[in-house]
């Protein structure tokens, strides 16, 4: 039968009071919390699994500590990775205030098309200013008490200690941002302030091989091979050269070869012979010059800094002949390891200027700033920034990703900063994490190599067939 129209289990007069006054001892005994949601970044199709989120968002909310003797869960808790601290925080607020103040905000947010703008959200963060600590909504309770009145009126959140996996917070708020500036996976990048040119001075002489002529580049070379060249007559210097390798259409061959030094007293072509690197089939010869003076040999004063591609190299000085050629060698961190000559040129009579293009900056620009999004120019490797130190140049990082590499950055490539504009080469990138004790991988690795070695078949013993 029908319920008496004449007793209410709750008029709406009724639940509104309740509600005001629910409202107004959160006021005054709560505590003001801030209530930070999370944005899924990126999800894996097939279990919707997240992949990466992050919370750029936050909002001011009275709650209620439930736990009022303090934390919750198992507390501090000593494991074999270190302490592991596990406390808990039951917070309750206002259900009428979560829906009039934050769910329009969250409505505009979109999740896969699914509605979660009308109630707190699991894996929602909560910062706790009593203990400045950040909690993870575990789960959301919203039917305690059990409809009084007809209707409930509060959100009960049970709330774990957040444990930081490379999440990206920038809620603007510092007090909330700067408590995980140091957690996460971090990578350091060393980058240039200021680049530097480099410099070399040429060495003049008579008697040289003023060019090299690959005759054929041969095919199956998998490595450099060596270059041969007949001594020079009493009292000349020998010639040497280096050679250089491609891949065209899957097949190895020499692409060229360069001189490191072109040699002098040379009075007759020598002869040149390529063995070694795993073909065979090259042949080279060369022509000499016995009466005019050319460019025998690039030492370098300076290598410079801040190189991150091969710049060109000019010889620029009065010739009455042929132009000397050279080519630039990139050498480690960026710097210019050696000149080698291409043609010696012909016909000088002053000693010519060597002129070694700039490196991409001479002249790093800007402050990267927290949070903002670094692109490295040739890897497109993208990373959010931890912290800058403009004094040391150093740039840690995390949340790196990219669709070209796998090791991250290239060395001597630009950074550049998406939101502050700022602009440097990288000389080094450290992909390990330095800043975590407990990040150990590959001292762990390599220690267990030394006990058993999983290159075998088996590695744990010998069994003959």
């Amino acid at each position: 039968m029908a319920l008496n129209p004449f007793f209410l289990n709750g008029s709406p007069g009724e639940q509104r009071l309740v509600q005001d006054l629910i409202n107004e001892q959160l006021k005054i005994y709560g505590i003001e919390v801030t209530y930070i949601p999370r944005k899924f970044v990126r999800k894996q199709t097939v279990i919707k699994e997240v992949m990466s989120s992050k919370f750029d968002d936050s909002f001011l909310l009275e709650a209620y500590v439930n736990t009022y003797e303090g934390y919750g869960g198992s507390g501090d808790i000593l494991t074999k990775f270190g302490m592991s601290l596990r406390d808990e925080l039951t917070l309750i607020i206002s259900k009428e205030r979560f829906e009039d103040f934050i769910s329009p905000f969250l409505a505009q947010m979109v999740d896969d098309g699914i509605e979660i703008s009308n109630r707190p959200r699991e894996g929602d963060l909560i910062y706790f200013p009593l203990g400045q600590r950040l909690f993870e909504v575990k789960f959301v309770e919203h039917e305690q008490p059990f409809y009084q009145l007809g209707k409930t009126y509060v959100y009960e959140l049970k709330c774990e200690l957040f444990e930081y996996e490379d999440e990206v917070i920038d809620t603007s708020n510092e007090e909330i941002d700067s408590r995980i500036g140091n957690l996460g996976y971090i990578s350091t990048l060393q980058l240039i302030g200021t680049g530097t040119t480099a410099l070399a001075q040429p060495i003049m002489g008579t008697g040289y091989i003023q060019k090299i002529y690959l005759n054929n580049d041969g095919r199956g070379y998998k490595a450099s091979p060596t270059i041969g060249i007949t001594s020079a007559p009493p009292g000349g210097t020998n010639a040497s050269a280096v050679a250089f390798i491609r891949k065209v259409g899957g097949v190895y061959s020499i692409e060229k070869i360069l001189m490191s030094n072109a040699g002098m007293g040379y009075t007759v072509p020598p002869t040149i012979t390529i063995s070694g690197g795993g073909g065979s089939g090259a042949a080279a010869t060369c022509s000499i010059n016995t009466n005019q003076f050319g460019v025998v040999r690039i030492p370098m004063l300076s290598g410079g800094v801040g190189y991150s591609t091969v710049p060109n190299v000019n010889i620029v000085g009065q010739y009455d002949g042929e132009q000397a050629k050279a080519v630039a060698i990139l050498g480690n961190n960026e710097t210019i390891s050696s000149v080698l000559i291409e043609n010696a040129g012909s016909g000088y009579e002053d000693p010519p200027q060597v002129v070694i293009g700039n490196p991409a900056i001479i002249t790093g620009i800007g402050t990267y700033v927290f949070n903002e999004e670094v692109i490295g120019s040739r890897s497109q490797t993208k990373a959010k920034v931890k912290n800058w130190d403009n004094d040391t140049k150093i740039l840690k990082v995390s949340f790196i990703s990219s669709d070209k590499v796998e090791n991250g950055f290239y060395p001597g490539e630009i950074i550049i900063g998406q939101k502050s504009g700022a602009i440097y080469s990288l000389k080094y990138y450290e992909g390990m994490d330095l800043y975590d004790k407990y990040s150990e991988n590959d001292e762990i690795e390599t220690e267990a190599d030394l006990i058993l070695d999983f290159s075998e078949s088996n590695p744990f013993g010998t069994y003959w067939c």
